[in-house]
């Protein structure tokens, strides 16, 4: 199992190497923040805060917190690239972990634009 999560963390650190930087592919993007509210079955809810800055990586896949989760996670990246092409400022929603029902999150999502000159 625990050569699974090793395998699990060393795939999700590649993916983010490769997903290049916010700039890259939103240049018109100032900031990404991500407000979330981490649900798990039988445990206290935990918010949780992520931000992006035009040099963070483009990666917008939130591990899901079940230490017996190998699989899973939050992918939010529909959710933002859906919002820049839109240019919409803010949105909201909900959704549950890629491997099974254990966990869901509740998202807040900000982003600043970079003011045009």
């Amino acid at each position: 199992m625990n050569n699974k999560k090793n395998t699990a963390r060393r795939e999700m650190i590649q993916q983010r190497t490769d997903a290049g930087f916010v700039s890259a592919h939103f240049p018109e993007v100032a900031s990404i923040v991500v407000n979330m509210m981490y649900n798990q079955k039988g445990i206290k809810a935990l918010a949780r805060t992520l931000n992006f800055s035009p040099g963070s990586s483009a990666f917008f896949k939130v591990a899901c917190l079940n230490r017996d989760c190998i699989d899973g996670g939050f992918d939010l990246n529909q959710v933002i690239t859906t919002m820049v092409r839109n240019r919409k400022e803010t949105a909201k929603g909900d959704l549950s972990c890629e491997s099974s029902d254990h966990s869901d999150i509740v998202y807040d999502v900000s982003i600043e634009y970079a003011k045009k000159r």
